[in-house]
């Protein structure tokens, strides 16, 4: 099969389009034909090293795809021959077929798109996790959204209007701010030409944001601190910014309020049950119409250097996906 291959670590352009082996399904595993893989900014953090989550070479990229089963284990008996299904896997997904634990696979509903579907599962179950289980987001609350173009930040706006909240997207384009308008944002922050502080701190009256979701991290963590309200919730999500912020504890000890850690993916693995219950939720919402999955692009699989350079080159708004 094909497949993209980090063969060293290093930047996108080190990557290989090649000839591997088919893989081969466990007793508990699914062997899935890919028809749409999601790329991720952790996938670009992971072939150079950086991510938390260390890989050595050599190695498939690639942690979410959809598409049809072909194979399953023979412990295996929740799916069959045929089932269209969505999966997250550690790594793998830039290839024609990959191999799944069969309880990290999710059944998809007949009428839910392959390429939709690769957009959903990590930004989507990223976001409700942190809304719902991490920050335990209250209707009426402000809800702050860094990065809130992205494919995480579109998520969380438009989860965040579903559980009630008012929502102001922070992002750092007039370009970027109009999608999350689109995606449901009540306000918007331009932090490229404004304090970010400042302008949260104007929009609520001096009052600050409830619930603060930042996956850019940097500087702009130190912003977030100054303008968090009384019990307020500072989520940590990532650092796409590439700069790992030192936490200002006094200001959380002035505020009343928390740093929170969110990973999803450890996420999934210590509590299954309750993950599967918010991926049926989402599913629900999506046939509803009430989440949609914002795909701005696509990209054969010999592109995917490419679309991991747009990436890091910050030219990304919502989600784009590989199509083997």
């Amino acid at each position: 099969m094909k497949a993209i291959v980090c063969r060293e670590l290093g930047l996108p352009e080190k990557l290989v389009f090649d000839d591997i082996p088919d893989p081969k399904p466990g007793p508990g595993d699914v062997r899935i034909a890919v028809k749409a893989s999601s790329v991720n900014f952790p996938d670009a953090l992971i072939i150079q090293g950086k991510y938390q989550m260390k890989v050595v070479p050599p190695f498939v990229p690639g942690a979410e795809v959809a598409g049809t089963v072909v194979e399953v284990g023979e412990r295996v008996t929740q799916f069959k021959k045929g089932d269209g299904v969505v999966a997250f896997i550690p790594t793998g997904g830039y290839a024609e077929q990959v191999v799944a634990s069969a309880h990290t696979a999710v059944l998809l509903p007949p009428s839910v798109d392959f390429t939709k579907a690769a957009a959903l599962t990590l930004v989507f179950g990223t976001s409700l996790h942190a809304l719902k289980q991490r920050a335990q987001l209250k209707s009426g609350e402000t809800l702050l959204v860094l990065g809130a173009a992205g494919g995480v930040g579109l998520a969380a706006v438009q989860i965040g209007k579903i559980m009630g909240a008012r929502v102001i997207a922070a992002a750092s384009s007039a370009e970027k701010l109009a999608l999350c308008r689109e995606n449901g944002a009540d306000e918007t922050i331009d932090y490229s030409t404004e304090s970010l502080k400042e302008a949260v701190k104007k929009l609520t009256k001096g009052r600050g944001a409830d619930v603060i979701y930042d996956p850019v991290g940097g500087a702009l963590a130190q912003d977030c601190l100054s303008c968090i309200a009384w019990n307020g919730r500072y989520l940590v999500i990532g650092f796409a910014s590439g700069t790992i912020p030192d936490i200002a504890a006094n200001r959380l000890l002035l505020k009343g309020a928390s740093a929170v850690g969110v990973f999803w993916g450890s996420f999934t693995a210590h509590e299954p049950q309750v993950n599967a219950e918010n991926i049926a939720q989402l599913f629900a919402w999506m046939k509803e119409g009430r989440i949609r999955p914002y795909v701005s692009k696509t990209y054969p699989l010999n592109e995917a250097a490419q679309a991991l350079r747009d990436m890091l080159e910050r030219k990304v708004t919502g989600k784009i996906v590989l199509l083997p």
